[in-house]
């Protein structure tokens, strides 16, 4: 399961070069001549992971992705995200299996973990509160004159 943050940092003439993103990949300290900066629109950075977190996952499924689970990569914005951290701050803090069951149930399938309200679900709760957290803070310290980020959804069973 992995979330993604996508930036833009396409380069245009018409912008003056305090504006304008330096991009730079290197290999073993080399530059890569294969990758030509001016062509580059966008850094993908893995923000975040989990691993068998199925109430997680079925979080993304039922809210981002229409219900539809088909390892598709589908986009979301910050909002989204902190609906995500505000129901999981709530299940952390009551640690009641009603409560959780009623407000991010957990779910069955193929490699998705136990479906137990035990210390791995409130866990992968409290990883998904620091994620995003971390994603927001980012978001409200991006320089001036930055696009907002992309991000972005997947999981491979």
């Amino acid at each position: 399961m992995y979330l993604s943050k996508k930036t833009y940092v396409k380069q245009w003439n018409h912008q003056e070069d305090e504006k304008k993103h330096k991009v730079t990949v290197k290999l073993g300290g080399k530059v890569r001549k294969d990758i030509k900066p001016e062509r580059v629109s966008y850094i993908i950075e893995e923000v975040g992971y989990w691993r068998k977190a199925n109430h997680i996952h079925k979080w993304f499924v039922e809210n981002i992705q229409g219900g539809e689970d088909n390892c598709q990569e589908s986009y979301l914005e910050i909002e989204q995200l902190k609906e995500l951290r505000d129901i999981c701050k709530a299940v952390v803090e009551k640690r009641d299996v009603v409560f959780s069951s009623e407000n991010l149930p957990t779910s069955s399938g193929f490699f998705f973990g136990s479906t137990e309200y035990d210390e791995y679900y409130y866990s992968d709760c409290e990883d998904t509160i620091k994620i995003i957290d971390g994603l927001i803070k980012e978001e409200e310290n991006k320089p001036d004159g930055c696009y907002s980020s992309g991000y972005y959804y997947r999981a491979s069973w």
